[in-house]
């Protein structure tokens, strides 16, 4: 988080051309500088500057009540074995024209404030700066270096350098006789990742403070090892003000900064961040959550999916999800493309669903995969249900045949069928979320009669079911076009 008293500041959803409507995070998800997200006992919880933090139960409806005691700013959070650290700063960033700060850590056995567990350790300072010191110690980033074991902590704004010291994975102190690394320069609010032989250092470039005039970004650069050089996509070291962009501002939000990583399982991540000023909550600070997409191991924000009607893609062969209906053919005349025809050239009219439906069931219709050819059958509509609560970042879905309440439902057989009417039940709600590549995977919240969560999958090209998702296969994996 900046305090300078200075007033300044690719991945898009595959095949997804117009915008419609996307749904943020709900309820009261108000907050600047998030920490990285951490989950605790089935709930999720980040914690931001001045103290306290977020709370939610599913991760997508989101309210105050989160405890960090200390106030101050930019913290981070981690979780080490079965304990919680928490990162914070305690002064700095310029405030008043001072760079006078510190960086402390403390435990907690549980985030949860009503848990009898729940009692944070007392603070120790693990970094600090000087008036006249190069570097604010403020903005704290935690890495636990899944390869090592070793622990690690970078500091700093834009008044100085980013700095990079080690602390011990067993108390949070900082390692005896461990000097700080100057790593990056021109950026504030980072975060180290490792993934892939890579080590990422994402940094918040821009400005802040400043509500819809806020011009943060997130930018990265990676290096082999983990004190650097950090190096962006071309060339550019980030001790010389490099960084590839990850995200900036959209769908009329602006300022987004401090970069948190959340892995849900083998390709499906999610990046959190705030963004300054949402227009849409009278320019306020909101967390925000989007899928993270790895694209040529390099880190970049998917967007949060937006409402609409969509040809349903099957990754494993090209063929669409549809309804088991007969093909009902057009009516056309045949040219003989060699004679010359003094006939007006007129379009053709799309099928209609009432040029079709009159020949379905009333009842389930079944559903498989075959050629698109945007026909009725085989367009779907795909609104978000909030009241039906949701799962990290987004409501769940219903997915109709677009003019009709014909809804995709699970069975407790583990296949598929569509519903004349949707009714809101648990397995005509669906989760969707963009996956580390930038296909999507597609799960019934749930589905009757079964305790594990399965995913959409084709089992053959014109055979879809339900079962467990390999992010290995192309046949857990689906596309969402407009055509």
């Amino acid at each position: 988080m900046k305090r300078h008293n200075i007033i300044l500041s690719f991945a898009t959803l595959l095949g997804l051309a117009t915008a419609q409507t996307a749904l943020a995070q709900i309820g009261e998800p108000y907050i600047h500088d998030p920490s990285t997200i951490m989950e605790c006992d089935g709930k999720y919880y980040t914690f931001g500057t001045g103290g306290g933090g977020l709370i939610s139960e599913d991760g997508y409806t989101w309210h105050g009540g989160g405890v960090r005691p200390g106030r101050g700013a930019a913290p981070d959070a981690i979780k080490i074995g079965d304990r919680y650290l928490v990162a914070y700063s305690a002064t700095g960033g310029g405030l008043g024209g001072s760079h006078k700060g510190s960086v402390l850590t403390m435990w907690n056995k549980t985030l949860d404030p009503n848990s009898p567990d729940f009692e944070y350790t007392e603070a120790i300072e693990v970094a600090s700066s000087a008036d006249n010191e190069d570097c604010d110690a403020i903005d704290a980033g935690l890495l636990l270096d899944p390869t090592t074991g070793r622990l690690w902590l970078t500091y700093g704004t834009y008044f100085g350098f980013i700095r990079l010291v080690e602390l011990d994975p067993k108390t949070g102190t900082r390692m005896p006789g461990n000097e700080a690394i100057d790593i990056a320069i021109d950026c504030e609010a980072t975060d180290l990742i490792y993934r892939n032989g890579w080590y990422y250092l994402l940094g918040t470039h821009g400005t802040c403070c400043d509500g819809p005039n806020s011009t943060y970004n997130i930018v990265v650069g990676r290096s082999r090892n983990v004190t650097g050089p950090y190096i962006d996509n071309v060339g550019r070291d980030m001790l010389a003000g490099g960084g590839k962009m990850v995200v900036g501002a959209g769908l009329r939000r602006t300022g987004a900064g401090h970069f948190g990583r959340f892995i849900e399982e083998d390709g499906v991540e999610k990046m959190s961040c705030h963004y300054e000023a949402d227009f849409d909550r009278g320019g306020r600070s909101v967390l925000t959550i989007l899928p993270l997409i790895w694209k040529n191991d390099w880190p970049v924000a998917g967007d949060q999916f937006k409402e609409g009607v969509y040809e349903i893609e099957s990754e494993r062969r090209g063929y669409a999800l549809e309804l088991a209906v007969d093909f009902v053919r057009m009516p056309h005349t045949m040219h003989r493309f060699w004679e010359k025809t003094e006939e007006p050239v007129l379009p053709i009219a799309d099928q209609t669903l009432e040029d079709v439906a009159a020949g379905w069931p009333d009842d389930l219709i079944d559903v498989r995969i075959g050629d698109y050819m945007f026909r009725p059958h085989q367009k779907w509509s795909i609104v978000a249900v909030p009241d039906a609560g949701g799962y990290l970042g987004a409501p769940y879905y219903k997915i109709m045949i677009e003019g009709t309440d014909r809804a995709l439902a699970a069975t407790a057989e583990k296949e598929l069928t569509t519903v004349p009417h949707f009714t809101g039940a648990d397995e005509e709600l669906w989760r969707i979320e963009q996956l580390t590549d930038g296909t999507y995977r597609i799960m019934p919240k749930k589905v009757p009669g079964c305790d594990k969560q399965l995913a959409l999958i084709s089992i053959a090209d014109s055979t879809p079911s339900l079962g467990e998702f390999d992010m290995n296969s192309d046949n857990s994996k689906w596309n969402f076009r407009i055509r």
